[in-house]
């Protein structure tokens, strides 16, 4: 076990208990929570016994023992959370999106800089996806050449959780490029292997969901670096049909080749998860990457430590949020959404 502990601080999203579960295989302890929601909080206890609930978000932060902060949050308290964390000594890790404004990203940058502490998104469709993973381990050993054109889906279920309110309130989650695309802002700049890019057009709507006036139900946007392109969509649109909350795929082509992902499930029928298909010059190979290693909880661990950037670049984790928000800020330019 490490000597580092952390503790959550906003449990609202259930991606907490991934960030939780990532810090605790790297070997971190877990110590201490604080939730105001009592019914989130009860299930959360009762999945890590070993975490104590405490009434007061201080007693985390004024604890120097205590190293980490993680959160999941609504998303429009991230930042404010992340920001008192470090101007308290702590290092961050929270759920994307990591802000929802370009104010918050503004004010994390200073205090992150103030502060020399480390602000970090768990960009878990990347980071905690073993195909993902993987794609990046065959494309730095050459398997498709240069990257020069990425699509990443991002569909998403709104069947299979009880939506809190804050989820389909503007002001609170962000807005769906803001939010979802998120993940595949990051993965096109990994890919890519580039620390920032361009939003050439970006659109979002309400297209099924006329009782939520304000859930953004389906989003995409057209993205490029000096050397790629890239497209994405995300969308609450997964039929009722599919057995998982979202078909997510990726393709990444290549001079040489390309790849596709397909994370979640394989609608063409083999079981399990993390499909990856690789397309080359010797042929046609479907991988399965169910047990490849995840190294990001180590590597962020090793960064709190040696106070380095092995886990993810400190640029590129801005800036797949930056695009984010220019992309939502782009697609809600002269409409309704502004209200």
């Amino acid at each position: 076990m490490s000597d580092l502990q952390f503790a959550a601080i906003g449990i609202n999203h259930a991606h907490i208990y991934g960030q939780v579960d990532c810090l605790k295989r790297a070997g971190a302890r877990f110590v201490a929570f604080h939730s105001p929601e009592d019914d989130l909080a009860k299930a959360f206890g009762e999945k890590y016994p070993e975490a104590r609930r405490v009434a007061d978000a201080r007693e985390i932060l004024e604890n120097p023992a205590i190293a980490i902060v993680t959160t999941a949050a609504i998303p429009g308290d991230r930042a404010a959370i992340a920001i008192s964390a470090m101007q308290h000594g702590k290092d961050v890790l929270t759920d994307k999106p990591g802000m929802t404004s370009f104010e918050q990203l503004a004010d994390i940058r200073r205090v992150q800089e103030e502060t020399g502490r480390i602000f970090s998104v768990l960009y878990s469709e990347h980071f905690e996806v073993p195909a993902a993973v993987e794609a990046g381990n065959l494309i730095a050993a050459g398997a498709i050449g240069e990257v020069v054109n990425t699509v990443g889906l991002g569909p998403h279920s709104l069947r299979l959780n009880n939506r809190p309110e804050w989820f389909f309130t503007r002001a609170r989650y962000g807005g769906i490029l803001c939010d979802i695309a998120s993940h595949q802002f990051e993965q096109f700049l990994f890919f890519s292997n580039a620390l920032d890019g361009e939003v050439v057009s970006a659109g979002v709507h309400n297209r099924h969901h006329p009782d939520r006036p304000g859930l953004q139900d389906v989003g995409d946007a057209h993205i490029r670096t000096a050397r790629t392109t890239g497209y994405i969509r995300v969308d609450w649109m997964t039929p009722e049909g599919l057995p998982t909350w979202g078909d997510g795929r990726l393709t990444i082509l290549g001079t040489e080749g390309y790849i596709e992902l397909r994370k979640y499930i394989d609608i063409a029928g083999r079981p399990g998860t993390d499909h990856l298909f690789l397309v080359n010059k010797k042929g046609v190979e479907h991988i399965d990457c169910a047990q490849v290693d995840l190294p990001f909880g180590r590597q962020f661990l090793a960064d709190v430590r040696d106070r380095t950037e092995t886990a993810m670049p400190r640029e590129r984790c801005y800036n797949a949020m930056k695009m984010a928000l220019t992309a939502q800020a782009m697609a809600e330019r002269g409409t309704e959404w502004q209200q």
